[in-house]
C-alpha cells in the first residue's frame, strides 16, 4: 500500500488534473473579484503553473503532451492534451507558450509535444 507520504510526493495524474483544474478556477475568481494584478490572483495563477509543470515532467509524454492551441485567441498557447480522458476532461487547461519556454529547456519542450 502507498504511504500517505508518498501520495502527497508522487500524485496521480488525475488528482493533478483535478488541481489544475480547481485552482484554475480559483485564479479566474480572483481575477474577476480583485484584478489580474492582485497577490491572490498572481499566487493562483503561478500555483496553476506549478502543478502543470509537475504535470508534464511526471506523466508526460506517456498520459499529457503540449499542443499548440489555434483556436486561442491573443496569446499563444499551450494546450495540456490528455490522452485519455479524467471524467470528461480532454485536457489540463493551458499555459502560455512564453511560459513554457520560460520554465522548460528547450529539449522538454520537444520532449512534452511528441503525440
Amino acid at each position: 500500500m502507498i504511504s500517505e507520504t508518498a501520495k502527497l510526493l508522487y500524485p496521480s495524474v488525475e488528482k493533478l488534473v483535478k488541481e489544475i483544474v480547481a485552482v484554475n478556477h480559483a485564479w479566474k475568481v480572483a481575477c474577476e473579484l480583485f484584478g489580474q494584478d492582485s497577490p491572490l490572483s498572481i499566487s493562483s495563477r503561478d500555483l496553476k503553473t506549478c502543478l502543470q509543470v509537475r504535470l508534464l515532467r511526471s506523466y508526460a509524454p506517456e498520459q499529457v503532451y503540449l499542443i499548440e492551441d489555434k483556436e486561442s485567441e491573443g496569446e499563444a498557447l499551450y494546450s495540456l492534451r490528455l490522452r485519455k480522458p479524467i471524467g470528461e476532461r480532454l485536457y489540463a487547461e493551458h499555459l502560455p507558450m512564453r511560459i513554457a519556454q520560460e520554465v522548460f529547456a528547450d529539449k522538454e519542450l520537444e520532449q512534452f509535444k511528441k503525440i
